[in-house]
């Protein structure tokens, strides 16, 4: 796997942010079923980073705790066929990779949300992780019953990888 970190704001946590990611994102790849090399983006930034983003890519005008940017787009979620027929615009031949998206994590949100639910920051910047590199398996929430089979799979590779709610 190929994992870039960009921290836009240096933060600083008990655990190290590019270790975590690359652990909880090859768990998830894993999980579904990829085998091939990935090639994945991630930025740490803040309350008015993410706020320009999300206004920027999405028309909301307010700061959330994650976005993800597939570069796949699934007919079916987790079905890495397509893959195949979209490699001229997913393959990078620079390091023979699939380019699966990027990742934005908003600090802030990170601690806010650990306390709100009362787990550790580790354990919330896990979830985002693994909840992020569902959206760039295919995945979404959109109705109830997206939003149950997202959970599932993020508390299975959580809970697999130990990272609890302490």
């Amino acid at each position: 796997m190929i994992f870039y970190v960009e921290n836009e704001v240096e933060a600083k946590f008990d655990f190290d942010i590019e270790d975590i990611a690359v652990t909880v994102a090859k768990k998830v790849l894993e999980t579904e079923g990829f085998d091939g090399e990935a090639e994945i983006n991630l930025t740490i930034t803040d309350d008015d980073g993410i706020q320009e983003i999300n206004k920027e890519f999405r028309d909301m005008d307010k700061p959330t705790d994650v976005l993800s940017f597939p570069m796949i787009e699934y007919d079916t979620p987790g079905d890495f066929s397509v893959i195949e027929e979209q490699k001229i615009d997913v393959y990078n031949p620079d390091n023979e990779s699939i380019m699966f998206g990027e990742i934005v994590i908003n600090e802030n949100r990170v601690r806010s949300q650990a306390l709100e639910y009362g787990h550790s920051e580790k354990r919330e910047f896990a979830f985002l992780v693994a909840h992020s590199m569902l959206h760039l398996c295919g995945y979404d929430h959109m109705t109830d019953d997206e939003a149950k089979v997202m959970e599932a799979k993020q508390r299975e590779v959580l809970d697999d990888l130990g990272i609890t709610r302490d």
